[in-house]
C-alpha cells in the first residue's frame, strides 16, 4: 500500500522574514511539510514590480516554475523572458535566474528534484539594469 503526504500551501510557513526579506516577497518551501526525499516544492508570491534581490542556482537539480497568477520576467543568464499566467518555464542544473514581478504581481509554484535541500548558490545584485 502507498503512503502519502497532504498539505495546503498557504499553511506552510512564509520564510521569507526569516532571510530578511522586503514584506513585497512571500516564500513558502515546502519540501519537509511534504516529507520530500528528493523533491522540492515552493510557493512564491511576489508584490507588483517586485525583483528578488538575488539570483540563484543550483548545481545537483533542475527546476520547473510554473506561473499560478499574474505575469512577470525571469533573467536567466544573459536572456529576459517574459512570463504569464499557466506558463512553464525549465531551468538546467547550474543556470542562474532571477524573478521580477509584472504591474499585477506574480505568484509561482517551484518544483525542484535533488537530494540535497541546501544546494543554493545565491548571487545578491546579480540582476542590475
Amino acid at each position: 500500500m502507498g503512503s502519502y503526504t497532504k498539505k495546503n500551501l498557504r499553511d506552510v510557513e512564509n520564510q521569507a522574514p526569516k532571510f530578511d526579506m522586503p514584506d513585497a516577497m512571500d516564500a513558502r518551501f515546502a519540501r519537509t511539510d511534504l516529507q520530500g526525499e528528493t523533491l522540492g516544492l515552493s510557493i512564491m508570491k511576489l508584490d507588483s514590480g517586485f525583483r528578488i534581490p538575488f539570483g540563484h542556482k543550483h548545481t545537483g537539480q533542475e527546476e520547473v516554475y510554473v506561473v499560478v497568477r499574474g505575469s512577470g520576467r525571469v533573467k536567466v543568464d544573459d536572456e529576459v523572458v517574459e512570463l504569464r499566467q499557466w506558463d512553464a518555464i525549465r531551468f538546467d542544473k547550474d543556470t542562474m535566474r532571477n524573478m521580477e514581478a509584472g504591474p499585477e504581481g506574480i505568484e509561482y509554484i517551484a518544483f525542484g528534484a535533488g537530494n540535497d535541500p541546501t544546494d543554493a548558490e545565491m548571487a545578491p545584485g546579480w540582476w542590475s539594469d
